[in-house]
């Protein structure tokens, strides 16, 4: 296939070099093989193309099914339409419609890294501030043209926080042609931004420059760092330039350390973030990300089964509508509210809004993580995969999106690779509690019960009052036969709820493992009305295997809006 090649057809343009296809201005999501298959087929020209010709071209190393091929040409035709691939019978296929290409002045889609910004004042709470300034720029460079650059996420550039590696060494372990690194100083009401843009492949410096302005101004200065960076990367990444608003600096500061603390995702450090937010709203209430943090906080309590998913929902939904008034091109709001979309069991409103922000920003890092889960749910597999692996190639060192990507596997019934990838999340950061509970999925899919009750035991060491993982363990006793222990976390769970809230879900899997059937049912019934947070993935989770073949559970489906 041609690399660096434009094609262009009705409302679509497909960059062959980016590997992404457009609609008008929205970027379609699609997996790494359907793009190389509609490029196969594009690029025959409308001649037919055999189904062999496809499997060598398109699947060069791997032995795949007939059925791999026809799922993908059915993918593309729901994402372009009828009409635009025609089956020849008992030969292949063949694209249809006339078809435009061009070469864009460049070759290649850059990668960039935004490297933690060094603090120079010297206090720890600067040394927030420095760490939100980082992350603002990631956010400001990701939502420029997806197609010509890639700014790698804020949990992998901050892995390399105070680190002494070469540029050249961080380069090619991140896989990104240019850099940005800096400092901030402020002082009072001041502040003085120092970046610049180094080429990896030489060490060469491309670009340096300082800026200095009130912290009121900071957007505004964060804005041309970002413009001057793509500008000289190459001059058609600009968007049409917007004016930038101004923030009460108090707001920004109560703001960045909100994210800080949101990012570590521990239950004590998601209610200081809440606070934080608050204050942050406090200080300034025309400010729109706060309001977003806020909600993406409650969504995280939601995640963690910490909190009941309609109080969750009823929390965020009008924080979202604030932030999406005062600022309706923010990715991460709309990213926000498909997120609680899922979790209320409209599919419809998820992926419009999913969609949506990935268009206004392809490098949202919530939208990629969250979209992914909305697509494996909706037993788009592939797709779900794909966008999960999209999450770690930009953000190639987070223990999170190896943690995500595990997840979604799981659910897409690959447990030996899902393995794999909870184990990567290990290794990256050992007390990262999620990742023990994917690697207590996958391990108990594959029989490997020994080891599925060790990982959920250390992640109920790291986090005691995970009510989710305390249920895997449970369920994981059953079936080893230990069904005493069983029995005696059903216990402490019945205990637990008389205080705090524990998932209606949780009940329902011991229960479950326990073999009390009919028990099960009347506790998924009061899962779906509590909308807990594991019933979207009712089609998916390989624990619920056994009832599908039961009417009961064909209610269920119902009820969530999946039996469609």
């Amino acid at each position: 296939m041609t690399a660096g090649r434009v094609y262009e057809f009705d409302r679509f343009r497909l960059d062959a070099g980016a590997r992404v296809l457009f609609r008008d201005r929205t970027r379609m999501q699609l997996t790494p093989k359907a793009v190389d298959l509609l490029l196969a087929l594009i690029e025959k020209r409308g001649a037919p193309v055999g189904r062999e010709e496809l499997f060598l071209e398109v699947w060069p190393d791997v032995v795949v099914e007939d059925g791999t091929l026809t799922s993908h040409i059915s993918l593309l035709r729901k994402t372009l339409g009828e009409g635009f691939i025609e089956t020849i019978p008992k030969r292949g296929y063949r694209f249809v419609g006339a078809i435009e290409e061009r070469t864009p002045a460049s070759e290649d889609r850059v990668l960039l890294a935004v490297l933690p910004f060094e603090n120079l004042g010297g206090s720890r709470k600067d040394d927030s501030f420095a760490d939100g300034l980082t992350e603002e720029l990631i956010t400001q460079l990701g939502r420029l043209n997806a197609a010509r650059l890639g700014v790698i996420a804020r949990t992998s550039s901050m892995a390399y926080k105070s680190t002494d590696k070469t540029i050249e060494r961080i380069g090619r372990e991140l896989g990104v042609s240019y850099v940005l690194e800096g400092s901030a100083r402020r002082a009072g009401g001041r502040v003085r931004i120092a970046a610049q843009l180094i080429q990896v492949s030489d060490q060469t410096h491309v670009w340096a420059e300082s800026y200095e302005g009130s912290l009121e101004d900071i957007l505004a200065l964060q804005s041309s760092v970002a413009r001057e960076v793509a500008k000289q990367i190459e001059s058609r990444l600009l968007p049409q330039e917007r004016s930038a608003k101004q923030v009460v600096p108090e707001a920004y500061e109560a703001y960045l350390q909100g994210r800080y603390l949101w990012h570590r995702r521990s239950g004590a450090d998601l209610d200081a973030s809440i606070r934080s937010f608050e204050n942050a709203i406090e200080c300034d209430p025309a400010y729109a990300s706060p309001y977003v943090g806020l909600a993406d906080a409650y969504l995280s309590l939601l995640d963690h089964s910490a909190m009941p998913p309609g109080e969750a929902t009823a929390k965020a939904r009008p924080l979202l509508a604030t932030a999406l008034r005062l600022d309706e091109s923010l990715a991460e709001a709309h990213s926000s509210l498909a997120h609680a979309a899922f979790h209320e069991f409209d599919w419809p409103a998820a992926e419009r809004e999913f969609t949506r922000a990935l268009a206004l920003n392809p490098s949202c890092s919530t939208a990629l993580h969250y979209g992914a889960n909305f697509l494996v749910a909706m037993r788009r597999q592939d797709e779900g995969v794909a966008m999960a692996e999209e999450e770690r190639r930009l953000d190639p060192v987070s223990s999170s999106a190896y943690s995500n990507l595990a997840c979604v596997l799981w659910f897409a019934g690959r447990p030996e690779r899902s393995i794999a990838m909870a184990e990567k999340a290990i290794e990256l950061n050992p007390g990262y509690g999620r990742a023990y509970e994917d690697l207590g999925r996958a391990t108990e899919q594959s029989g490997q019960l020994d080891r599925a009750i060790g990982a959920f035991q250390k992640m109920i060491a790291l986090e005691p009052f995970a009510h989710g993982t305390l249920a895997s363990l449970a369920y994981a006793y059953a079936l080893a036969g230990r069904r005493d222990q069983t029995a005696r976390i059903l216990r402490e769970l019945e205990d637990a709820a008389k205080t705090r809230f524990v998932s209606a879900y949780a009940f329902a899997l011991v229960h479950l493992a326990l073999g009390n059937t009919d028990e099960a049912f009347v506790w998924l019934d009061k899962a779906v009305d509590d909308r807990s947070s594991s019933m979207p993935f009712l089609d998916v989770n390989p624990r619920m295997a056994s009832l599908r073949g039961d009417p009961r559970f064909e209610q269920l489906r119902r009820r969530v809006g999946l039996a469609r």
